[in-house]
């Protein structure tokens, strides 16, 4: 059975770092930058047994208003399984979310996993801006082209 837990340090940063700099949303980031993000956000790890770490995912919020569901992985080993959903879920579900008024996140390919959970293409799309760093703007562009 493959357990779940936020105890940050059951977190293999080494492995969650190779995950997200090998996926689609944040190639070749640097471990400081996953550092620097597992430390600001409620992380969730999901641990085999036998093999260790398998699955990570994590939230932003200020816990009132607004939270955000960001890189959740999981190992291509697991894949399918409903792993991802349950990750997911686990946060939506969590006390400290309760009466959030507003639960994101992207993706590109996982729209069916989070429509399960509730999650909705936005409903004031105009009403939404993004800032983002130039560097990504042009990857985002690059993968565009």
């Amino acid at each position: 059975m493959i357990e779940l837990s936020d105890e940050r340090q059951r977190i293999d940063l080494p492995r969650v770092h190779g995950w997200l700099a090998s996926s689609y949303w944040c190639p070749g980031i640097a471990i400081a930058q996953v550092e620097r993000q597992i430390a600001g956000s409620h992380c969730l790890g999901a641990y085999h047994p036998d093999h260790g770490q398998v699955g990570f995912a994590r939230v932003i919020s200020d816990r009132a208003s607004f939270a955000w569901l960001a890189d959740v992985w999981v190992d291509e080993p697991v894949r399918g399984q409903g792993l991802g959903r349950r990750m997911a879920g686990w946060f939506v579900e969590h006390p400290w979310y309760a009466g959030i008024r507003r639960f994101g996140l992207t993706t590109a390919d996982a729209h069916g996993v989070y429509a399960k959970l509730g999650f909705t293409p936005l409903a004031r799309p105009e009403m939404m801006m993004e800032r983002l760093d130039p560097a990504f703007a042009a990857r985002l562009a690059e993968d565009a082209a």
